[in-house]
């Protein structure tokens, strides 16, 4: 059985991917210092025999006893709402965790993969966004603590594969949702579902006309797992070519939850992408992956899992 550390396992993506891995026979050790990940989000995880728990920040020296087989770095606060009440954590966790993550997966042979992100392109003037484009980020931006730090990790875990060996893979996520999102994600499908079915009203920043691309998390995690097991480095984009307006996909959210809620809109934050879609050519080519899930029926399946959470309260 492959022993997998998944660093970020208590979060959002993270939780999934254990899931999946424990799914198909894997060993799992989570590792996460639950600053925006959740214990609720891997409880009944608990009493499988192949998973383990370890609170730990990965900014901090990891270690890992026995063999490991593959180290994921999945660790980091990915919410614009984190970005500036925690940059200085985002920072470590993309540098220090980064590097600390690679020393073990270095110190047992492991195969690498990091979790990057479609940040990297920042308001991208290249429309829809290949592998080789090298993006247009604002360093010192408030998003930029966060761009800059997948930007590091990828140099750092390329500079690791080339100067190591290290066999690595990098995957660059795109704008994805489904359960287990914080109810206070700050990302815009967590917002308007969770604004949608408590009836107040939807928060739009700008005017709407943005466009992002948003991948339901099952099909995520299934292209994480085909450029696990593949055999391309990347980075390697994984994400829904579907691209919708913020507008379009308020609008959906109302239709799906059936909520009365009025839509408002304020000011755009900075540095707010103007568009965003992934190319996928790599993706098809050289995996033979690509999403199945659309949007209506992951809003409707994501809909479901807020409205259990908000009964809750």
């Amino acid at each position: 059985m492959p022993r997998v550390v998944v660093t970020g396992g208590a979060g959002f993506l993270g939780s999934h991917l254990c899931r999946a891995l424990l799914a198909r026979g894997d060993q799992v050790i989570a590792v996460d210092n639950l600053v925006t990940g959740s214990v609720a989000n891997i409880e009944e995880l608990f009493g499988h025999r192949g998973f383990t728990f370890v609170e730990h920040d990965v900014s901090q020296y990891v270690w890992v006893p026995g063999d490991v087989d593959t180290v994921m770095h999945f660790a980091s606060p990915a919410s614009p709402a984190d970005f500036e009440r925690i940059p200085i954590q985002i920072l470590k966790v993309g540098s220090l965790g980064t590097h600390n993550t690679l020393g073990l997966a270095k110190a047992k042979g492991a195969r690498y993969f990091l979790a990057s992100t479609s940040e990297v392109y920042g308001d991208p003037q290249v429309h829809p966004q290949p592998e080789s484009y090298w993006g247009h980020v604002n360093p010192i931006g408030p998003r930029g603590v966060y761009d800059e730090a997948k930007r590091f990790a990828e140099a750092m875990t390329m500079a690791y594969h080339r100067h190591h060996a290290l066999d690595v893979r990098i995957v660059r996520i795109f704008n994805t949702y489904g359960e287990r999102q914080r109810a206070d994600d700050g990302r815009a499908v967590s917002n308007f579902l969770v604004q949608a079915l408590a009836g107040t009203p939807i928060t739009i920043f700008g005017d709407g006309s943005q466009t992002r691309s948003f991948c339901y998390v099952d099909d995520e995690v299934r292209g994480f797992l085909a450029l696990l097991d593949g055999d391309i480095t990347g980075p390697c984009n994984i994400g829904n070519p579907g691209e919708y307006t913020i507008l379009q996909l308020a609008e959906m959210v109302l239709e799906v939850t059936g909520s009365q809620s009025e839509l408002v809109f304020e000011p755009l934050p900075v540095d707010d992408p103007t568009q965003r879609q992934p190319d996928l050519t790599l993706a098809r080519s050289a995996l033979g992956w690509e999403p199945e899930i659309p949007l209506r029926t992951g809003l409707e399946r994501t809909a479901e899992y807020f409205r259990r959470l908000l009964e809750r309260f």
